[in-house]
């Protein structure tokens, strides 16, 4: 297969290449930037949202408090669209906490309270008891699913809140324009269960030349904490294991800026990471396919490879239904209101129709649209 490199580098990228490890420059989190997201994409580069999808319409009279916890890649999404919620819902107060999504499964199928002192969102509203909402950066499995129903005698219910594709990053010096599964299977892979014949462990064997060829790939990966990692080595790794010198940071922020100091380094994480110390590569699903973009069409119709949905996982009761602010909160977000801060923080907007099977599932709302399949897994 032909390896599609940029010209070899001029004396100002050897210069850079031979600070490795130098700092490039302070990270600036910037959401969908460039064209990551140029198709469906407004006049300022983000997402438009689905003009099918109806606005808010608050209930009076609605107080309490919600503890979300878990997906450090929803942290920002969810923390946006809390304060936006609370301009209409003044007397909810929220804690929103990250630390991924494995580490608060437990405590919310167990009810436990995994919300520390001093964790709320907002300064001075402290939130206390259990759990309300698990935020996932993947699908909970069969067993997920049949521990939550053997001890609370009914199902979780499972909303998904925005699309999101899961990125490859590299250093922004770096020319490499894209990889295919199997390569990016035998860079981070230890099983290689994609077929490539050898492990990748420098950039020449990935078609970059000159000062780049005998250079080692640096790997950055998120900790066992994360809904993240789990759906990376699920969907790019086929289960297999990851290499044992992938340097695995606490969050995906930590992680893009280490990838940022770092000219060899290569790393993954959720889209709305980006910033202008990185870039993004394209991914081929195998060797001679098209290099698919992570963009918001290429992640609604599953094309891009390593496409995802982020859920909030809920305990509704058939018999006392949602307390009445979680309820709120959720069909906030899924409103035009609420699908817009999900834009803004940097993920894609859901399709309309999903929104409504979502509002039906909440509501008991009828809708036309209740049929959705999506082609996001």
């Amino acid at each position: 297969m032909k390896k599609r490199v940029r010209e070899p580098m001029g004396t100002r990228q050897r210069v850079v290449l031979r600070m490795l490890g130098g700092t490039i420059g302070v990270i600036m989190l910037i959401g969908i930037a460039g064209g990551a997201a140029a198709e469906h994409a407004g006049a300022n580069g983000r997402p438009v949202v689905d003009t099918a999808i109806g606005s808010y319409t608050a209930k009076t009279g609605v107080s309490g408090g919600i503890a979300i916890a878990g997906s450090d890649t929803m942290q920002p999404i969810i923390a946006k669209v809390a304060s936006a919620f609370r301009q209409w819902q003044t007397d909810v107060k929220i804690a929103v906490q990250g630390g991924g999504t494995e580490a608060a499964l437990l405590g919310f199928l167990q009810n436990q309270s995994t919300i520390r002192r001093g964790d709320a969102y907002f300064k001075g509203h402290q939130v206390s008891g259990s759990v309300a909402l698990l935020a996932a950066s993947r699908r909970l499995t069969d067993e997920e699913r049949k521990d939550f129903l053997s001890r609370n005698g009914y199902e979780v219910t499972e909303i998904p809140i925005a699309l999101d594709a899961i990125a490859i990053y590299v250093n922004r010096a770096n020319p490499l324009e894209g990889l295919t599964m199997e390569q990016l299977d035998a860079v981070f892979g230890k099983d290689r269960k994609r077929g490539f014949s050898e492990e990748i462990t420098t950039w020449g064997q990935l078609g970059l030349r000159d000062e780049w060829s005998q250079q080692a790939i640096h790997l950055y990966g998120q900790d066992k904490r994360s809904g993240t990692r789990a759906f990376f080595t699920h969907g790019a790794l086929l289960d297999g294991n990851l290499r044992a010198d992938v340097r695995e940071e606490s969050g995906p922020a930590s992680e893009i800026l280490a990838i940022s100091r770092d000219i060899l380094g290569i790393g993954y994480a959720g889209i709305g990471f980006q910033a202008s110390t990185v870039r993004v590569l394209s991914l081929a699903e195998k060797a001679g396919m098209s290099y698919v973009a992570p963009t918001m069409e290429s992640a609604v119709n599953g094309f891009y490879p390593l496409s995802r949905y982020l859920y909030l996982y809920a305990k509704k009761d058939p018999k006392a239904g949602l307390e009445p602010a979680v309820l709120e909160f959720l069909k906030f977000v899924n409103s035009r209101e609420g699908q817009d801060m999900v834009a803004k923080a940097g993920a894609y907007p859901l399709p309309a129709a999903l929104v409504a099977k979502n509002v039906h599932a909440l509501t008991g709302a009828a809708t036309s649209a209740t049929a959705f399949v999506g082609s996001v897994n």
